[in-house]
């Protein structure tokens, strides 16, 4: 199912009438992240803030709706943003990391493996990692899964 379909599907049965939503892949591992988000585990998210100005996007805000697709770009589900904030890497707290439900959701291992993609992909983008270069982290809650 492509990302509109989705979309329209979850429309057609009670979701917002605004339309407006954002289809994306989780970086890393897009199947296993997507499947944790089914799973329950994964209900938080973190990003590199430079790379929103980076590409011109606009960041995510409370309330945002957004399709969550797998590594083919078939759509999994439907999130809602329900809480952003943006702190330096160094703050991001255990409590985070756990609701990220990755690896033994502590939080030296999401910041082991979070280093490791943002240095990466920041490095993409001609800019360096830092421990207080600022995080974008998102909490959601699925609203929709066919």
């Amino acid at each position: 199912m492509t990302a509109k379909e989705m979309w329209l599907k979850f429309r057609s049965q009670g979701g917002p009438g605004t339309g407006e939503y954002e289809a994306w892949a989780f970086g890393g591992d897009p199947d296993e992240l997507a499947s944790l988000v089914l799973a329950g585990k994964k209900t938080a998210t973190a990003s590199a803030y430079d790379l929103y100005a980076y590409d011109n996007e606009e960041l995510p805000e409370p309330g945002d709706y957004s399709v969550i697709l797998d590594d083919n770009d078939n759509a999994v589900c439907v999130i809602r943003n329900t809480k952003v904030t943006v702190v330096p890497f160094r703050d991001v707290d255990a409590d985070h990391a756990r609701r990220e439900g990755e690896g033994d959701l502590s939080l030296e291992h999401w910041r082991d493996v979070h280093r490791e993609l943002f240095t990466s992909w920041l490095a993409e983008a001609g800019l360096e990692f830092s421990e207080d270069m600022p995080v974008v982290l998102e909490t959601f809650e699925v609203v929709f899964r066919p």
